[in-house]
Formats: structure tokens, C-alpha cells, sequence
């Protein structure tokens, strides 16, 4: 399955037809998005019934994530309804949450399946911007509060009234708890780089200091569920924790906060517990830790899209390779000596021309893609002829 290709959801909806009852109650499903980052806002593994032909990115990982917790968030409430009716009813729900009228969602939204539209709106939240270039240079590209999307379409499918005012009284809270769970903390550098991530995630409430009052906590007490409270206390253990240490002031807010949410203290434990593992295990892998300069960033993040576009398009690439022999042999000749400028010239212009054939290298053929070339050739040899590649090892 390839979430970033069209037919992905009819695909997930064919693979998932023989684990209707994966999870037996929604505290089950909500341990396993746990346990992949999908509640923590950082993606780093997929539900295993799911197997894809090439590593993912983070971004298609939490598309997988959304569309199954919603999935089966569904199932527990409609037992015998199948795939398609699960899709008319998240299409629906989202136009309910008015999140169609947010970008510029309803220009793109006319394809005539369900499944069609809906993969353009679990893209338009997924992403925190749609600009291509500003994700280029900002490694965290990825909505971190996506878990409340879930939450609202829970309280969807009980009752289909206030919605939208369900939705800002979650960010509300959430957001205020990532707040005073940080004004609680040794100030560290990685502060800042968390804050802006959720702030960048908030979508149903404005972005301005004038939300930080500290009502939050008279609304934790009369307002949400169990399955709600447990969202807010894990979302503050995530961030006391992502300096992978708890001093007494910040564990005196976190059970603090567990108290409010009328939370016994063994949960509070367990959830620190939980994502103290999830960051022994994890912490490389997360990129709102990493320091990176904005060069790093910027050749790091054109490495990963160009690497997932090798991958993508490798048998079209391969194809194209094979019929320009002259192109083949500078490539392979530019892994071990400098080329002049006119075998630069020619490689730059034969490459644009195979781009060309292939759509999803557009890329390539935008104002300064020509920068990606280096980068392109670097990762190209596996595409290359083995009469090309004197050094190969099968």
C-alpha cells in the first residue's frame, strides 16, 4: 500500500476486512496508537496487518494511523457496517466539523468517489501546511494533534450535535495543558521547537496568548470522558518528558494534573511510565529533538523526498536509464571523478528530460530543482546497469 498514490484508502479498506475485531474495546485501540506514537503526535510505526512495499515517511505513516483508529473507532459503535458506509460517514463528519471550509480544501475536493475526496482531506490533515517548499525546510511536517479528530469522531457517532465546539474545547484544553506542563519544566532547547509544533497543529481555535488563563482546569473537571482525560495526561507526560527527565516540580504538576482529571496515581505512573519507553526506544527517530541547522534540515529533508521518489518510480527510472546509455555512463562516471562542465550540462538536461516523462518528478523541473540533482545522482546506483557499477556487491 502506498499512501502518497490515489486508491490508497480502498486499499487499506481491502486489507482490513479480516481484522474487524482487532481491538475489543477503544481503551485496547488506544494503547496500540500509543505504542506507534500516533497518540504522542510523532509517527514511528503503522498497525501490522498493513505492509508496504517501501519505508515510509513519517507523514504517510500517520495517514495509516488516522484512517485506522477512525476505522476502528467505528467498527466498536457499527458492528455490521461495511467499509463504504464508513466512509460516507467520515466524509460526513468532517463536513460537519467544517473542516472542508478551512484552505483550500473545497477546490480540490471533486472526485466523484468517497474515497477519492476523503484521501484529499485526510491529506489537507495531515499536513500542517500545504506549501511544498516550507516543508521542505521544517523537518516536523506533520499535524501532532490529530488524536482529537478521533476523539470528535467518537462523540460523533453518540451524538451529532456541537461538534465544531467540542472539537475548540479539546484543543482548548490540550493545548493549555502542553502550556503549563512546559511553564512547569527546567527550560531546555527543545522547548521552543515542541511548543510551535502543536501551536502549528491547532486548527479549530485562534493561535494568541489570550487562551492561557488557567480556566483549563475548572473545564477538566466537568466536561470530558475517561478516554479524554487519559489523552490530556499522556499528551503533558510527553511534553515534561522529551528532555528524557522528570524533576520534582514537573512530576508535582503531572500528578497535579492527574488529580484534576480525578486520575488514580497508578495511572499517572503508567502513563509516564509509557512514554519514558516510548522515548528510550524511539528518540532518534523523532525529528522535533533534532538540531539541525537550517542547511542540515534543508539537504536532510530533499534527501528523504527524493529518496521516496527513487523508490517510488524506481522500474520508470530504470526504464528511462536504460534507454539513454550516454546518461548512464556520466552518472556512473560522476561517482568517482569530477565532471566538466559540459558533462554537467548534459547530465542536468538529459535528467530534466526523463523527469519530464515521469509526473511525480515534477519536482525536479521547478525553479532550482536543478539543486536536487546531486542529491538525485547520490542515490540513483542502485538504478544503474551492473556493467555500470564496477564496485557493486549483490
Amino acid at each position: 500500500m502506498n499512501p502518497s498514490s490515489s486508491g490508497w484508502i480502498e486499499k487499506f479498506g481491502h486489507l482490513v476486512k479480516d481484522y474487524h475485531g482487532l481491538y475489543d474495546n477503544f481503551d485496547e485501540l488506544y494503547q496500540h496508537l500509543k505504542s506507534t506514537g500516533f497518540i504522542y503526535g510523532i509517527n514511528i510505526k503503522i498497525p501490522e496487518f498493513i505492509h508496504p512495499e517501501h519505508p515510509l515517511s513519517e507523514d504517510e505513516k500517520a495517514k495509516i494511523n488516522l484512517l485506522t483508529a477512525l476505522y476502528f473507532t467505528y467498527r466498536q459503535k457499527e458492528k455490521e457496517a461495511d467499509f463504504n458506509q464508513f466512509l460516507d460517514q467520515i466524509f460526513e463528519f468532517y463536513n460537519q466539523l467544517g473542516v472542508n471550509k478551512i484552505s483550500l480544501l473545497h477546490k480540490i475536493l471533486n472526485g466523484k468517489k468517497t474515497s477519492s475526496q476523503l484521501e484529499k482531506l485526510i491529506d489537507s490533515r495531515i499536513y500542517i501546511d500545504d506549501n511544498v517548499i516550507s516543508k521542505t525546510f521544517n523537518s516536523i511536517i506533520t499535524n501532532s494533534l490529530l488524536f482529537i479528530d478521533v476523539l470528535t469522531f467518537k462523540k460523533y457517532l453518540d451524538s451529532k450535535t456541537d461538534l465544531k465546539k467540542y472539537a475548540e474545547e479539546l484543543e482548548y484544553v490540550t493545548i493549555n495543558c502542553i502550556h503549563y506542563t512546559l511553564k512547569s519544566k527546567r527550560k531546555n532547547k527543545n522547548d521552543k521547537k515542541l511548543a510551535q509544533l502543536f501551536e502549528s497543529s491547532l486548527t479549530f481555535i485562534d493561535q494568541s496568548e489570550d487562551r492561557f488563563d488557567g480556566s483549563y482546569r475548572d473545564k477538566l473537571k466537568t466536561n470530558f470522558s475517561l478516554c479524554e482525560y487519559h489523552y490530556f495526561l499522556d499528551v503533558a507526560c510527553l511534553t515534561v518528558w522529551e528532555d528524557q527527565s522528570l524533576d520534582y516540580k514537573e512530576s508535582e504538576f503531572i500528578f497535579s494534573l492527574g488529580n484534576d482529571l480525578g486520575l488514580p496515581s497508578e495511572t499517572i505512573l503508567n502513563s509516564i511510565e509509557n512514554v519514558a519507553h516510548f522515548f528510550e526506544e524511539n528518540s532518534e527517530k523523532m525529528p522535533h529533538l533534532k538540531n539541525n541547522n537550517l542547511a542540515v534540515q534543508f539537504y536532510d529533508s530533499m534527501s528523504k523526498i527524493v529518496n521516496k521518489l527513487i523508490l517510488r518510480n524506481s522500474k520508470r527510472l530504470s526504464k528511462e536509464l536504460s534507454e539513454s546509455k550516454e546518461l548512464v555512463a556520466l552518472l556512473s562516471k560522476s561517482a568517482t571523478k569530477e565532471l566538466t562542465e559540459e558533462e554537467k550540462k548534459k547530465v542536468q538536461n538529459q535528467l530534466l528530460d526523463i523527469f519530464k516523462s515521469i509526473p511525480s518528478l515534477a519536482i525536479f523541473i521547478l525553479p532550482g530543482g536543478a539543486v536536487l540533482l546531486p542529491i538525485f545522482i547520490k542515490l540513483i546506483p542502485k538504478l544503474l546497469p551492473s556493467a555500470f557499477d564496477e564496485n557493486r556487491v549483490e
